[in-house]
């Protein structure tokens, strides 16, 4: 099955976008908390499967969290403690452009975090997650898989096109080598963090077009029913023609100094 035609995604996206805004005007409405956490590796296509989800909806109620790498403070804290102020308030949805799994995964591989930082990290997830579920928040863990040729062929691009350049870093470069690193890293978080109350989810992204669909249904599917009626609007008559607009041009202002 060959790769998605964009004319066939567009028409397929469009009643998902549509969903999509129904499940937000329901969030609004009802205060639901909606997070959603998106994982995999480097050129999986997190961007774009998130640009798919929060393109429609009003960015006031959508948050797209993706943090830099820890300051010096932030390192002496609780590992989770830089996440929570990022958590959705009532009526919001909010989508983590990589989360938390750092340290299952990059951290791990890369040689940023401890063993023992790891492993206690695995122990407390499950514990985190469930305090964020219990209290309410509707928890989706996404993890999109790649193909390690596909991988390649990918950071290739970002390399040759100078508009996908800056999304090419020293580390994707030196974790080209450690594929097989990141697929033991990914089944040992699998076997400690997937439970019942915050659930992983993978999805394949070899193809990314439909990969995102894939993962819109899915997300969809696992929400109660969104439907919320319309609040009705009046258009009323303005009252009188249109007013054109009226304007100056502007000028420098004279004798006003210019470094």
């Amino acid at each position: 099955m060959g790769d998605l035609k964009r004319a066939e995604y567009e028409d397929l996206l469009e009643p998902l976008e549509e969903e999509l805004v129904s499940m937000a005007r329901w969030a609004k409405a009802t205060g639901a908390r909606i997070c959603v956490l998106f994982e995999g590796r480097d050129t999986a296509g997190k961007g774009g499967a998130i640009r798919a989800v929060s393109e429609r909806l009003n960015p006031r109620q959508c948050r797209i969290v993706a943090l830099s790498k820890p300051s010096d403070t932030e390192r002496t804290q609780w590992y989770f403690q830089r996440y929570v102020p990022h958590l959705p308030a009532a009526g919001e949805i909010v989508l983590f452009d990589r989360s938390w799994y750092n340290r299952a995964g990059v951290e791990k591989v890369m040689g940023f975090a401890s063993q023992e930082q790891v492993t206690s990290f695995l122990v407390e997830a499950p514990r985190f997650e469930r305090m964020l579920v219990d209290d309410g928040i509707l928890l989706f863990k996404y993890w999109l898989t790649t193909d390690q040729e596909k991988q390649e062929e990918r950071l290739r691009e970002r390399l040759d096109d100078p508009l996908k350049r800056w999304k090419l870093s020293p580390i994707d470069l030196a974790a080209r080598q450690q594929y097989a690193a990141y697929t033991e890293a990914r089944e040992e978080m699998l076997a400690a963090t997937h439970t019942a109350h915050a659930p992983w989810t993978l999805v394949d992204f070899n193809d990314q077009k439909r990969g995102r669909l894939t993962l819109i249904r899915d997300l969809l599917d696992r929400l109660p029913d969104t439907q919320v009626k319309h609040e009705p609007l009046e258009f009323p008559d303005l009252g009188h023609e249109p007013m054109a607009e009226s304007y100056a041009v502007i000028e420098p202002i004279e004798d006003y100094p210019v470094d």
